[in-house]
């Protein structure tokens, strides 16, 4: 998989690009956990939906936010990793100019970035947020929520507990116009650790291959 370096707010940003053949193919960024603790790129959640998303013939690109690995800068409390999904976004867009469907999927500190993202760029046509710590961060901003996606946690996570995403999911719901899809992994924790993984993988696979038929928003 080729190793890219494109620009960020703050220097350059280190990611990983994997291309499909067809030009007019769906593109996904997927953004990591906490670089506070220990969150990368090659984290194993975000490494299984960045394969997830190539294996339905999607263009993805994965980076680490500013101040990890090679990404340049330093951690910046949400507002500059922000900016960072926003130019990797911009990025990814620049090499496929064709793309009908734009996706961006987050696993928790990158399910808040990931949220933001989503109301700021009108394009984004799905999500995938992967145990949001809804207990940590306010989602108030997703006032209306602008697009339909899958929120999917474990019914075992202590470290965003479930209570709090029901909270979360059940204040989308009252949104009109779109659709927000809830599953609840039993017996997964925090990082859907085996033998989870597989099954939440198989719901974020199952739940975009549906949504790309149907071309709704």
């Amino acid at each position: 998989m080729p190793e890219v370096i494109f620009p960020g707010p703050e220097g350059r940003l280190e990611g990983r690009y994997h291309p499909q053949k067809e030009k007019d193919a769906p593109i996904a960024i997927v953004l990591h956990p906490h670089p506070q603790f220990g969150g990368t790129m090659n984290n194993k959640v975000v490494y299984n939906l960045h394969y997830a998303f190539y294996n339905m013939g999607f263009t993805v690109l994965r980076f680490n936010f500013r101040g990890v690995g090679r990404s340049q800068g330093e951690y910046d409390q949400g507002i500059g990793e922000l900016s960072d999904a926003a130019s990797a976004l911009d990025y990814l867009q620049s090499m496929n100019n064709n793309s009908k469907h734009c996706w961006v999927a987050g696993f928790s500190f990158g399910a808040w970035i990931g949220m933001q993202l989503l109301m700021r760029r009108p394009e984004i046509t799905g999500f995938i947020s992967v145990s949001p710590p809804a207990n940590m961060y306010d989602f108030s901003f997703l006032a209306p929520c602008p697009a339909s996606g899958l929120i999917i946690n474990g019914s075992h996570d202590r470290v965003a507990p479930p209570a709090d995403t029901k909270a979360l999911v059940n204040k989308l719901h009252e949104q009109h116009g779109i659709t927000i899809t809830h599953q609840e992994v039993d017996g997964a924790d925090h990082f859907f650790k085996e033998p989870h993984m597989d099954t939440m993988i198989g719901s974020v696979s199952t739940y975009v291959k549906r949504r790309l038929t149907e071309n709704t928003r």
